[in-house]
């Protein structure tokens, strides 16, 4: 969540930044109202409790008609102490729930508008010309068959829409691509980690993800447990209720997991092959660092994730993504596309959001610099989504005869083959 104070001394850049993502401006005003009503009857119950304490010292010393006064007004602030106790714990409760439904504060820097409002950084690689090769690309799904890498009507037999088996290479393809990123975030600094799939409310609504994205997110009502859709939720959460000495920073973890993804309101869309599934894995970088540094480790973050790329010889693009289809803890976020040639267009394979002191404030970690403490900031970006890299790699490596070249940095995780060959 935002800090309260700046909302209370610049009201306005709370209502811009609202604006500007779709979001409720009405409940920055809200915020205000509940607000000074806690800080009212805070004051008003201290006043009381103050009377309360002079009474009881009056009543010691009175005697005859004084005395049964001062007991009736004992009785009657009695009942003023505990309305006003009430009312100051009603409105806490109101102001704290409308503090953490208010959006991080937009970045300056990020473009104003809707999903299709982003702003292109960097175009990466040329897309390869299928038609001067003189064969017709074949798409993931067409591939995964030939190669005996990917089946989706086992998947759905099994566990319905959206899922699926990597069998065989696809299989192995997948460990190879985690095993890389471990292997470059390590080379990095990164701590690896493997998360929990399960987290509890805390976690979740801590990181922000039970605002926008509550509808995607599958809980399980019985166990009071959420499965989480990307491990950004349980290393944020790592270190919830802590205070982080600032030597210790930047502290950088890479995470690897499973991700589930209700996919609500997607429906007819992307319903062929591996793109918008179910369940994932995933390679998640996260970072707990300085509010001063934060800028400069997402530029960072979104190196990382193009070293990546790069590695895989895949075409992609780089945008900055507009206010309006930020979630609700990023301040800004850049997104990978990588270039999909059975589709004509680019696709998200990774992206990287600067969270600012969102998170850490709803999460209650804080750091520790020269005695003082102060909330921190958060990071994250993905290394490596893997079945969408997967479709990258297969479209864009396809060769005439349905096998894919195996892109250098990557054989070397797949036990040297040079080649997927299709299955015989």
């Amino acid at each position: 969540m935002i800090d309260l104070r700046l909302l209370r001394e610049d009201p306005d850049r709370v209502r811009a930044s609202q604006r500007v993502r779709g979001e409720d401006v009405d409940l920055v005003d809200a915020l205000l109202s509940a607000d000074e009503r806690r800080r009212s009857s805070g004051s008003r119950f201290d006043e009381l409790r103050n009377e309360q304490k002079s009474l009881g010292k009056l009543v010691a010393k009175a005697q005859g008609d004084e005395k049964t006064a001062l007991l009736q007004r004992t009785k009657e602030l009695a009942a003023e102490v505990k309305a006003a106790d009430a009312e100051q714990g009603a409105a806490k409760e109101e102001a704290e729930r409308l503090l953490r439904s208010l959006a991080n504060l937009i970045d300056p820097a990020a473009p104003v508008g809707g999903e299709e409002d982003f702003v292109t950084l960097e175009e990466i690689g040329t897309p390869r010309d299928f038609a001067a090769e003189g064969f017709e690309p074949r798409d993931h799904v067409e591939l995964g068959q030939i190669l005996g890498a990917i089946d989706t009507e086992r998947g759905a037999k099994v566990a319905g829409a959206r899922s699926y088996y990597l069998t065989g290479v696809g299989a192995l393809l997948e460990l190879a691509l985690v095993n890389m990123a471990i292997a470059q975030a390590t080379a990095a600094g990164f701590i690896p980690m493997i998360t929990p799939a399960l987290v509890r409310p805390a976690a979740m609504d801590g990181t922000g993800f039970l605002g926008q994205a509550a509808e995607n997110v599958y809980f399980l009502e019985e166990e009071e447990r959420y499965l989480v859709g990307t491990s950004e939720v349980p290393l944020a959460a790592y270190h919830m209720d802590e205070i982080i000495d600032a030597e210790k920073l930047p502290l950088r973890y890479a995470g690897y997991s499973s991700c589930f993804r209700r996919e609500a309101g997607t429906y007819g869309k992307d319903t062929r092959g591996i793109i918008r599934v179910h369940q994932f894995e995933k390679v998640e970088m996260f970072v707990f660092t300085s509010p001063e540094d934060a800028e400069a480790e997402h530029r960072r973050l979104l190196q990382w994730e193009k070293d990546f790329l790069n590695a895989l010889e895949l075409p992609y693009r780089v945008i900055d993504v507009a206010s309006g289809d930020l979630g609700s803890s990023a301040a800004r976020k850049f997104d990978i596309e990588a270039w999909i040639p059975t589709q004509g267009k680019y696709r998200e394979v990774t992206s990287t959001s600067n969270t600012t002191e969102y998170q850490s404030r709803r999460l209650s970690i804080r750091m520790r610099e020269e005695g003082k403490v102060r909330p921190l900031a958060t990071l994250n970006g993905t290394l490596v989504a893997v079945p969408r890299t997967i479709v990258a790699i297969l479209e864009n490596h396809q060769q005439a005869d349905g096998s894919v070249v195996v892109p250098e940095a990557l054989r070397p995780f797949l036990g040297g083959r040079t080649v997927l060959e299709p299955v015989k």
